[in-house]
């Protein structure tokens, strides 16, 4: 891949990241003379239309956030079978290599990366995207402190009908409850996510571990946070409130929107702290409240309260040495009950936890079926073997255009057919309308361009370059283009070859001497010499015989296709016994006012012309 030409503009220099899907290198922009960085697709996906589609989705979406704190997209494209995306290429290291390096930061610093994170999410949330992958591995940290936010890899549109499956998208460490049970997201859980790297970023570690991804899914679900200030103590109230706020179960007890999260933060920042008390003082007695609860409900087992052990009773006996045996065996066959419940109760509260793994993973699986396979299917095929499974549902239809699959075929479903799915699932499927239409452009003018300028010229608006033979030019200097097809400010088709043509310089002939040559072979050897034959006009002259040629003009080299002016002789003047007595001027020119042609009256010409 290094030294490959993307696009016919795009140079791929060293590799500098892989992802799931991609790679990304090191790249410069041969037109506009700037590194960039390059994301090429992985050829294992290049072929999936899905995967396709997602990329080009990915470098649609990005290119149109247009943030300080978002990673610019320039350019995308296909060449060969490599999909590519063309990014704005930047210094410095990602957040995640930052906090490994230093450990926790400051609060003040941690409230700054928040807040850019927030404005970035308020862009990409007004068109509708929720980015799903925020952490800090996708947060660049540049040389100014100032953040950028990267990798809209598994960005979705809220109504876009592309995902990549039903299963945990992005990291488990950073990923919102909802997320792990596939419900549909919203601006909250890119929220939810934030809150996580906040926490990372203030105490230098991760809220959840565990030995696997759904062990530490789970307890995204289940489990709440240690308060960051008990890691690090440096932490203060009201950023801690803040995160936690951030990072509450119920999306609806978080920041609603990401630029409500954006002006707290500034609110912390600028020292506004009873605002900051204002917008979380709600979570604050919420997350005491559900905190304590699940402390009990983790710390009490299931036993009739009736028949837990009393403290009292428990004081009662040891502090009666007297007590009759009567009573030590009712104590002790007591002490045994109690013994059994709590041996009753850690069943039985065993047994509800794996109920409820069961509901959670394994309850569904006599009730779920593989999805069907329904590409490249009719639209009519497809629905008819959905609803022959009467199990799965038909659901939304739409068109795209596709330039792979034919017209009125299936070229996408949602879930795909890798997947299983739950009685009464509807598949979404994509509809192919055809190949898309060229756009239209605007030929650009290549005069006098170079075929480097030319060829870029022409790429800017989408259209491909060809050089076709070279042609002598006037006017145009050697080696710059001299004519185009099609012309300057015609339209074409975005994709179409406009055929330039380079110039050889101006081509040069001698004028052959042609003073005493017939009429005839002067214009022949003109037009064998690619000049042209101009005015012929007419003189006497005593030396060059009649239709004979006494000169031409212009002398020298001309330019091929000039024109070359020719006088004729009409033989020696005639003379008259009235000009017996007059001097002798044979050899004197007479001006064009005078010419004569053969035939015509000489009693007023004084003379004949030699040349």
């Amino acid at each position: 891949m290094p030294s490959t030409v993307l696009g016919g503009r795009y140079t791929v220099q060293d590799k500098i990241g892989t992802g799931g899907m991609a790679i990304v290198y090191r790249g410069l922009d041969n037109v506009l003379g700037r590194t960039v960085a390059i994301k090429t697709m992985l050829p294992q996906y290049a072929a999936d239309h899905s995967f396709a589609a997602r990329f080009k989705q990915e470098a649609q979406a990005a290119a149109a956030l247009q943030s300080p704190y978002i990673v610019s997209v320039y350019d995308w494209g296909k060449d060969g079978d490599t999909y590519y995306i063309v990014m704005e290429y930047l210094h410095g290291t990602d957040l995640k290599s930052g906090i490994r390096k230093h450990g926790a930061l400051d609060c003040r610093k941690v409230a700054q990366i928040g807040s850019q994170i927030s404005q970035a999410l308020s862009v990409a949330h007004r068109h509708d995207i929720i980015h799903r992958d925020i952490k800090p591995q996708n947060i660049m940290v540049q040389p100014d402190g100032n953040i950028k936010v990267m990798d809209f890899g598994i960005a979705r549109a809220k109504n876009s009908h592309l995902t990549t499956d039903n299963n945990v998208l992005g990291t488990a460490h950073y990923v919102s409850p909802e997320q792990t049970q596939g419900k549909v997201l919203g601006p909250t859980s890119d929220i939810y996510s934030l809150g996580i790297v906040m926490y990372e970023a203030a105490t230098g570690r991760v809220p959840f571990e565990g030995d696997d991804a759904i062990s530490v899914a789970l307890k995204q679900v289940n489990e709440q946070p240690v308060a960051p200030s008990q890691i690090n103590p440096r932490v203060d109230q009201q950023l801690e409130s803040i995160i936690l706020k951030c990072m509450q179960k119920d999306s609806a007890a978080r920041f609603q929107s990401a630029d409500e999260l954006s002006r707290v933060l500034r609110d912390y920042l600028a020292g506004r702290m009873s605002a900051v008390a204002d917008a979380t003082s709600v979570m604050g007695a919420a997350a005491s409240s559900n905190n304590a609860t699940q402390t009990m409900h983790m710390a009490t087992p299931l036993i009739p309260a009736a028949n837990r052990p009393s403290a009292n009773s428990a004081n009662r006996s040891s502090s009666s040495p007297m007590e009759s045996a009567t009573e030590q065996a009712a104590s002790r066959a007591k002490k045994r009950r109690n013994i059994m419940f709590i041996t009753m109760g850690v069943i039985v509260a065993a047994a509800v936890a794996l109920f409820a793994a069961w509901q959670l993973f394994g309850n569904q699986s006599s009730q779920m079926q593989k999805v069907p396979n329904l590409l490249n299917l009719t639209q009519e095929q497809a629905i008819q073997q959905i609803n022959n499974t009467k199990f799965f549902e038909v659901g939304s239809i739409k068109e795209e255009y596709s330039n792979s699959v034919e017209q009125g075929k299936v070229i996408d479903q949602d879930p795909n057919s890798s997947k299983t799915a739950v009685k009464g699932t509807k598949i979404n499927l994509i509809i192919s309308k055809g190949a898309e239409p060229a756009s239209k452009v605007k030929v650009p003018d290549l005069s006098n361009m170079t075929p480097a300028e030319a060829e870029a010229a022409l790429s800017a608006v989408g259209l491909k370059a060809q050089a076709g033979e070279s042609v002598h030019s006037n006017d145009i200097q050697n080696g710059h283009i001299a004519a185009q097809t099609p012309v300057a400010g015609s339209t074409a088709k975005e994709g179409d070859t406009v055929t330039y043509q380079i110039s050889l310089g101006a081509n040069e002939v001698p004028v052959p001497a042609l003073q005493g040559a017939s009429l005839e072979n002067a214009k022949s050897s003109l037009t064998t010499l690619g000049l042209a034959v101009g005015d012929i006009s007419y003189n006497y002259s005593n030396s060059i015989p009649s239709g004979c040629v006494i000169s031409a003009s212009p002398t020298g080299s001309v330019a091929k296709g000039s024109k070359i002016n020719l006088v004729v002789s009409n033989g020696p003047k005639p003379s008259t016994s009235t000009d017996n007595n007059k001097p002798d001027n044979s050899n004197t020119n007479t001006t064009n006012s005078d010419t004569k042609k053969p035939g015509s009256d000489t009693s007023d010409s004084d003379s004949s012309g030699t040349p």
